[in-house]
């Protein structure tokens, strides 16, 4: 073989393999004031991490186990489920700006006709997500359910995170 067309195989062999070190890139929304991606790209190297989902804590001990009222309202109970991912994700050496998918599950509001609160979702999801203090917001979906788990649950929140190439 020729040393130019080996050296020709070569460079096209590097120039296809994949590139570690490249950024996660987020692509904005058509809407410049929301706080969700319109898609995210993970490049090679990088390690997806997927979250089950995750509930609220009681927020009323008082209150009877498995009601509303244990768990507070969906704004209540949005800032503790992701207040207890952003601890998981800790846990793992990771936090909320390598969140790159969400799916938001709602259960229907006794206190807003049987729907889902979408208003109180965002005021709570707007603390970890779209700030100067974290920009990085995911791609995420957000849909009402019949039902959770947990009678009590309104909001079961979902995450993959990214961990960067090292």
């Amino acid at each position: 073989m020729k040393p130019c067309v080996a050296f020709a195989g070569l460079a096209l062999a590097l120039c296809s393999a994949p590139i570690f070190g490249e950024d996660v890139v987020r692509h904005g929304n058509p809407n410049p004031d929301s706080p969700i991606a319109q898609a995210v790209e993970v490049p090679p190297g990088h390690t997806l991490v997927f979250l089950s989902g995750v509930g609220p804590d009681m927020a009323d001990k008082s209150a009877p186990e498995g009601t509303a009222g244990a768990y507070g309202d969906t704004k209540t109970q949005t800032l503790s489920v992701l207040r207890k991912i952003e601890a998981i994700l800790e846990s793992m050496g990771l936090g909320m700006t390598d969140v790159v998918r969400m799916q938001v599950f709602l259960a229907g509001d006794r206190a807003q006709g049987g729907r889902m609160d979408f208003a109180g979702m965002m005021a709570g999801y707007r603390i970890f997500f779209g700030s100067a203090k974290q920009p990085n917001v995911p791609a995420r979906s957000t849909m009402q359910v019949v039902a959770l788990a947990n009678p009590g649950w309104l909001v079961e929140i979902e995450v993959t995170a990214v961990r960067p190439s090292r």
